[in-house]
């Protein structure tokens, strides 16, 4: 016993000795190094600010007299819009990590990088946040130098907020047979990218719910707040203005982009084609149906039971289709038939109104269409302002609200025999 007791410590000495003596491997290289912001920085970040320019601007969202417009990754622009003609900027919500937002009475939801917000805007002069649910979206990257690897990744240290192309000098990882070379490589787990009375106050407190535009990833419905990523819905009851729960996450396919709440049920636009969720039981939306197209870039918007939606193909979009697809619902939107398809020059957003049907074709400009006809759309374009590239549009109370290359514009459809533009808040690229 004694005997087996003295080989076991010279076989655990010998194991100590041999580990002491493996090589630490380094090699150094060129690389996207990740600049962080601590989670400290990130949750104590947001707040209002003076007016800015725009440079990067994104989605768009309307409550009440304000528009709402994301810029990219950094927050949001804060404009009053009572009077279109004459847009006035009130200042801008610092919200890092913002690509989303929806707001219910004076609380506004924001996505920042991995955490939901909740911001009381009832007054721009002093904003406050009041409710955060830490962690809750994916761990996400900025796009980077593909030219060049992607150094080692800490996720402890913060979010990724962009890159660095240096050199950098880092521990290879150890491996005795075979070996192999390795590097961290991660990529993007998420895509980035009723008017109510006007009130005198300086905050967004009029109706219940703001709109949102055709590419909008969040979407309100009672007392619930629902989110997609690219295979997710994320369901959370708004308990109170400070207390958002996550109730469930389900996985409800590939490519989710967008997301349309009518007639209670969740329209979700896909790079594949449409999913409808009823939400009968508002705390576990159930599928009802799905419609399935070419691969390409879906937004969608709903009226009757009629779907109108934009397929746009390209790299980031995959597919080669460019087209506006017509799809009439029906057995409670159960079954789906596609009656009429229009070919388009790189359709993103979409709006309706009535009749009106407001697309934004990419480079080929804005285009509003008399869709009282689905059968003979293109044969009744109303109007078109083909010198801008539009990306997403919301219509309201004949006024159209539209984002675009070239800023945020300001459109009057009252007389649809002379639709015009009557403001502008232009884009200002940074050098």
């Amino acid at each position: 016993m004694k005997k087996l007791k003295n080989i076991y410590l010279v076989l655990m000495l010998l194991l100590l000795v041999a580990s002491a003596c493996t090589d630490q491997i380094f090699e150094t290289f060129m690389a996207n190094s990740p600049v962080y912001l601590s989670y400290t920085d990130l949750r104590s970040a947001v707040k209002m600010t003076a007016a800015r320019e725009m440079n990067n601007p994104g989605k768009i969202y309307f409550k009440d007299q304000y528009i709402f417009i994301n810029e990219k990754m950094k927050g949001v622009h804060v404009y009053d819009v009572s009077d279109p003609k004459n847009p006035q900027n009130k200042g801008f919500i610092e919200i890092p990590g913002n690509v989303d937002i929806a707001i219910k009475d004076n609380i506004l939801y924001a996505d920042s990088y991995i955490d939901l917000v909740s911001i009381d805007v009832s007054s721009f002069s002093a904003i406050k946040e009041v409710g955060r649910v830490q962690k809750v979206f994916p761990y996400t990257l900025p796009k980077y130098d593909t030219g060049f690897p992607l150094a080692k990744l800490d996720e402890e240290k913060g979010v990724v907020t962009e890159w660095e192309v240096k050199s950098v000098r880092q521990e290879l990882e150890q491996r005795y047979y075979p070996t192999y070379y390795r590097y961290e490589s991660m990529t993007m787990d998420k895509n980035y990218m009723a008017l109510g009375g006007v009130t005198g106050a300086s905050g967004a407190t009029g109706t219940t719910y703001g709109v949102g535009g055709s590419m909008a990833r969040f979407g309100l419905y009672k007392d619930f707040l629902y989110i997609v990523d690219q295979y997710q819905l994320y369901t959370f009851k708004l308990i109170s203005a400070s207390e958002a729960k996550l109730l469930q996450t389900t996985s409800v396919g590939w490519n989710v982009e967008t997301i349309f709440i009518t007639d209670n049920h969740l329209f979700l636009g896909t790079q594949n084609g449409m999913i409808v969720q009823s939400l009968e039981v508002p705390e576990r939306p159930s599928q009802k149906g799905t419609f399935s197209h070419m691969t390409a870039c879906d937004p969608v918007v709903i009226k009757g039971d009629l779907a109108f939606v934009t397929l746009k193909g390209g790299t980031t979009c995959r597919g080669t289709l460019n087209q506006l697809d017509v799809v009439r619902m029906s057995n409670s939107y159960t079954k789906f038939a596609l009656i009429a398809s229009y070919p388009m020059y790189g359709p993103q957003g979409l709006g309706i109104d009535d009749d009106l049907l407001f697309i934004c074709d990419g480079d080929a400009g804005l285009k509003i269409y008399n869709s009282a006809d689905p059968l003979k759309i293109t044969q009744n374009l109303v109007a078109s302002f083909p010198s801008i590239n539009a990306y997403d549009v919301i219509p309201m109370n004949d006024y159209l609200f539209m984002i675009g290359e070239k800023g945020f514009m300001l459109y009057d459809y009252s007389n649809i025999q002379n639709i015009k533009q009557i403001g502008i808040i232009p884009v200002v690229k940074k050098k």
